[in-house]
């Protein structure tokens, strides 16, 4: 993701300074970046961090190292967390993470397995989420530690997929959704592990004619997670979008602030990390 996000300022050109601006006052004194309540979060540190890499410019790496050592080896993070500890430490310059540091990462990943061989929140359940299992294979990888049972991860994952072709977040759900189905196809095609056919032609018809994916049938309007993961999704599934790339980019336009920022969806009223950085990877892939 990073790698396409990187050719986002290709588009975005003289407005690139803009949102680096953005990225950077986002930054609090402790060296985290800021959540939409104006708190230090790890989670929205790793959009921020890999925002300003992804346009090239020097993050304050001492400064958001500090932060993350106040987390030590992870102890009493939720799995979302723990994840993003890892994606953090891995954005910093080889070597920043202290080796015992990254194998009690692992340790702590590893407890939230479930019974059928996936990820969930909560430790020993009996069933795994997609989005749990796309955050644990991302962290091992970030940690570059081997994963434990990829073959059990891509059939829990394998499991969610329904009749229509998309993937329900988690056992019980009768609803696709894009963010899980883009989830899902992204990462059983880096385990190797096949999905049964149609997902990417359920992705593409959650296409919006006024541009950008929305999140699922019946929704009414689209939104950037959506379309920032769907994009990356179908271009790992090798499959054209060329057709889109036009109403996409005026989708972006419409979320674009003068802060430098993006909104999440037409009803939005605050920008932040996370989805200024969707719009970075949407960018990097539209202008492919």
């Amino acid at each position: 993701m990073l790698q396409v996000a990187r050719l986002a300022p290709n588009l975005l050109r003289e407005a690139t300074e803009r949102v680096d601006d953005f990225l950077r006052n986002q930054i609090n004194p402790d060296g985290g970046f800021r959540d939409r309540s104006g708190h230090s979060d790890l989670y929205y540190t790793v959009f921020g961090l890999e925002g300003l890499i992804a346009l090239r410019r020097q993050p304050p790496f001492s400064r958001i190292r500090s932060f993350l050592e106040s987390f030590g080896d992870g102890e009493g993070l939720d799995l979302v967390h723990l994840a993003c500890l890892a994606r953090c430490w891995a954005a910093l310059p080889p070597g920043s993470l202290p080796s015992q540091t990254g194998r009690q990462l692992a340790e702590r990943l590893h407890a939230f397995r479930t019974l059928d061989g996936g990820y969930a929140p909560t430790p020993g359940s009996p069933t795994g989420t997609v989005y749990h299992a796309f955050l644990v294979l991302g962290a091992y990888q970030d940690l570059g530690v081997p994963l434990p049972d990829p073959t059990g991860l891509g059939r829990s994952v394998q499991s969610l997929q329904l009749d229509s072709g998309g993937f329900s977040g988690r056992q019980g759900l009768a609803a696709a959704s894009t963010p899980n189905t883009a989830a899902a196809l992204t990462l059983l095609r880096q385990l190797g592990t096949p999905a049964l056919p149609g997902g990417s032609d359920w992705l593409l018809g959650q296409a919006c004619a006024e541009g950008g994916f929305r999140a699922g049938e019946g929704t009414p309007i689209p939104d950037l997670l959506s379309t920032a993961t769907a994009l990356h999704a179908l271009a790992g599934t090798q499959v054209s979008f060329e057709h889109l790339k036009e109403p996409t980019l005026d989708f972006l336009d419409t979320l674009w602030t003068s802060r430098g920022a993006f909104y999440g969806n037409w009803t939005d009223d605050a920008a932040d990390c996370e989805y200024t950085w969707y719009a970075l990877l949407s960018l990097g892939h539209l202008s492919l």
